[in-house]
């Protein structure tokens, strides 16, 4: 009975961690000031697209060749997008546009499948900049 109570007060412990933890979630912007540059776009070159980072299940930064950034923020959530962080599109044209879809990429077990399909956003240029650190 001895160990038994040191083991049960540690997971105890552990959950009432995550729950505090899980209470709190994190964004990637929290570090940075996002501001909007000019009016939204409804296409974007796709061969200007450098990168791209997912922010979460609702929102993209498509990082583009001349250092411009672009936002886009999806209708509706996208299940399983902001945990993956891979998504896969296909066009006819040059350019992706708002009227597009994105597939999200599921990696399980080295098998590279889709989710779920989702309609894109106007794309929003925006400026990133660092957070200074507040004193506390």
């Amino acid at each position: 009975m001895k160990l038994l109570t040191p083991i049960l007060i540690g997971s105890c412990l552990t959950v009432a961690a995550g729950a505090a933890y899980a209470g709190e979630k994190r964004s990637k912007d929290d570090k940075y000031v996002i501001e909007k540059v000019g009016e939204p776009k409804s296409c974007v070159t796709r061969f200007q697209i450098r990168s791209t980072d997912v922010i979460d299940d609702q929102t993209i930064d498509f990082k583009m060749r001349n250092g411009d950034v672009y936002r886009n923020k999806l209708p509706n959530k996208c299940s399983g997008l902001g945990f993956e962080e891979a998504f896969s599109y296909r066009t006819s044209t040059n350019r992706l546009c708002s009227v597009d879809i994105i597939r999200v990429l599921d990696n399980t077990a080295g098998r590279l499948d889709t989710r779920g399909a989702c309609g894109l956003g106007k794309f929003q240029k925006i400026t990133k900049t660092k957070r200074e650190k507040s004193e506390g």
